[in-house]
């Protein structure tokens, strides 16, 4: 967070054209502002291929031959090639207009385009029932074959005879392969250089340059005009995209003297280099950052009781600003705290509070008994044991008391009229929940719902009651509470918890499944297929039951924190956003 307190070095005037304040000071002295902004490294890099490819990173020098004569020279080379044969005369090209040139060129640069300077080369595959095309020792490169560096070698090599006799062209040492396809859109535009003399597919296209055209600036040329190339020169297809070579090769970009090219190549490697080592040196603090919260935050786990918690969160509370800098870290702290609360960690217990002992327990057994002979829900199974389900019964204060969810509540899933969407039953006036309701809640409470049906419909599924506890059971995002505050009907993809006792909460009752949904998950996917937790898993599962007074000072206490929480997180955006303003002027700056 230091960065916010940096103000950006203002470019001077002229810069690119001989200032004195090149654009790679400004950002080597920006470095902190630019890195620690959201993406920040990898938007740093994409700003140094930009500024190069402009002429903004290195100061011109007045005594560098012209850009201009390279052309003449390379011209010649083409002129030479074409009278021996080696290269096909190329239609004359149209002059570059003042509309196609996209932004200003320092001194002693030009205009120019990929034809001008390279001859381009396609692929093919040989045919793969000819077993004497391959197998040989000359390198046959496909876009898997791509990576960063060099290109080195193949998975697949071709005989001489493959070349002799198909298609094929023997690809210069130097030259540039471009994936055409859909790799190409890719966050990192793939262009690499040959480093061996090779063969390629018909995915592939290489850009040889004439000498003394350096392969390593035009490269670089490429990468640093990536989003211009991804977004004017890719043809959308029904199955895939890929570049318009055409519209490529003939594209201007800014052409720098030959020695310039070679400064800049150099300045590139040299920011790059850093940017890997700022990369490292994040990746060393975030590892060190996460194991000294996780150290902390068992410190709070382990702690014996609700006093000792609060010692160890007063120590904690001291250090939040420099400890809680990320969303992960704030959402550990989040899960930390909801643990601690069904542990019975995370308020004092009360003497007087009529414990949740034996006599509790019957009182449950009591009211579920008086249910059932009411008619209301139907007689439940004997609970059900399962492996890992024990290992839920950590300590609990000597107040509690573990019971089944069967004994607080009926566990009912929903139903789903069938045909899906069918006008007789869908599309009336009653709030029918599916699970994509129940996810989307950012609090407690569910905020509205997403489909209705009819009265027909309603005998095919279940009604609740306002003020119903929900479980996701049903897909990659099962085990998600929340609580229904209207009256509403729900699909099979989703548990309700009727009937509840009047000794349970059911805001404590959300906040302990809350702490469950990962086990849920874990247990529901033991099977095949898509997983499903079904309603003898959660009516066998075991909850660890507080004095109601308890249950209600938990959850007021849970609400307190995780405001904490939300306040933490809103500092954390506005800081972040403050840190991308600072970041965007100084890149606006370099650019403009």
């Amino acid at each position: 967070m230091t960065a916010l307190n940096q103000s950006p070095l203002p470019l001077g005037e002229g810069q690119g054209e001989g200032s004195n304040l090149p654009a790679s000071t400004v950002l080597t002295q920006n470095l902190p502002l630019l890195a620690g902004a959201p993406n920040g490294i990898k938007k740093l890099r994409e700003l140094i291929l930009e500024l190069a490819v402009r002429g903004k990173l290195v100061p011109q020098d007045t005594s560098d031959e012209p850009a201009r004569e390279l052309l003449k020279r390379i011209a010649e080379e083409k002129a030479r090639l074409v009278a021996e044969g080696k290269l096909k005369k190329q239609k004359a090209l149209a002059e570059i207009t003042e509309e196609e040139k996209p932004f200003g060129l320092p001194e002693g640069w030009c205009w120019a385009s990929l034809n001008e300077i390279a001859a381009m080369r396609g692929g093919s595959t040989p045919s793969m029932s000819k077993s004497e095309f391959w197998g040989g020792d000359i390198p046959w490169v496909s876009p898997k074959d791509m990576h960063d560096g060099d290109i080195t070698d193949s998975e697949l090599k071709v005989t001489q005879l493959a070349l002799d006799k198909t298609s094929l062209e023997l690809v210069p040492i130097g030259s540039i392969l471009l994936v055409g396809r859909s790799g190409i859109l890719k966050r990192k535009l793939p262009a690499q250089i040959t480093a061996v003399p090779c063969t390629i597919n018909q995915d592939l296209k290489a850009i040889s340059p004439f000498q003394p055209q350096p392969s390593d600036y035009v490269q670089l040329m490429l990468r640093g005009t990536e989003r211009v190339i991804l977004k004017e020169d890719v043809k959308q297809g029904t199955t895939v995209q890929s570049l318009v070579y055409d519209k490529l090769f003939v594209r201007p970009f800014g052409l720098p003297p030959l020695a310039e090219q070679h400064r800049i190549v150099a300045k590139v490697d040299e920011l790059m280099a850093l940017c890997d080592r700022l990369e490292a040196q994040q990746a060393d603090a975030e590892s060190a950052h996460t194991q000294l919260l996780q150290a902390l935050l068992n410190s709070l786990i382990q702690a014996s009781d609700a006093t000792d918690f609060s010692t160890n969160w007063q120590r904690l509370a001291e250090h939040f600003h420099t400890l809680f800098t990320t969303e992960p870290s704030i959402d550990a702290l989040k899960q930390t705290l909801l643990q601690l609360a069904v542990m019975g960690k995370l308020v004092p217990q009360d003497p007087s509070d009529e414990p949740a002992g034996e006599d509790l327990v019957k009182e449950l057994a009591h009211q579920r008994n008086e249910v059932r002979r009411s008619g209301r829900i139907r007689e439940s199974k004997e609970a059900i044991d399962f492996s890992g389900l024990d290992e839920m019964k950590i300590c609990i204060p000597p107040n509690w008391n573990w019971v089944r969810m069967s004994e607080i509540a009926e566990v009912v899933r929903g139903g789903s009229p069938r045909p899906a969407g069918d006008p007789q039953f869908y599309g009336g006036d009653i709030p029918f929940l599916k699970v994509a309701d129940i996810t989307a809640i950012k609090g407690k409470y569910l905020e509205g719902y997403s489909s209705t049906i009819k009265e027909a419909g309603l005998k095919k599924t279940r009604y609740i009651d306002a003020q119903t506890v929900l479980l996701t059971n049903s897909g990659a995002t099962l085990g998600v509470p929340g609580i229904c505050n209207f009256p509403a009907s729900f699909n099979d993809g989703v548990a309700a918890f009727i009937e509840k006792s009047d000794l349970v909460f059911d805001e404590y009752l959300y906040l302990y499944l809350k702490t469950l949904t990962k086990w849920f998950l874990t247990i529901a996917s033991r099977g095949q297929g898509q997983p499903n937790l079904n309603t003898d898993i959660i009516k066998s599962t075991w909850f660890a039951l507080p004095p109601l007074a308890e249950q209600h000072r938990i959850v007021a206490k849970v609400d307190q924190l995780m405001a904490l929480c939300d306040q933490l997180k809103t500092r954390l955006t506005q800081a972040r956003q403050l840190n991308e303003q600072l970041a965007c002027t100084l890149v606006e700056q370099a650019v403009a």
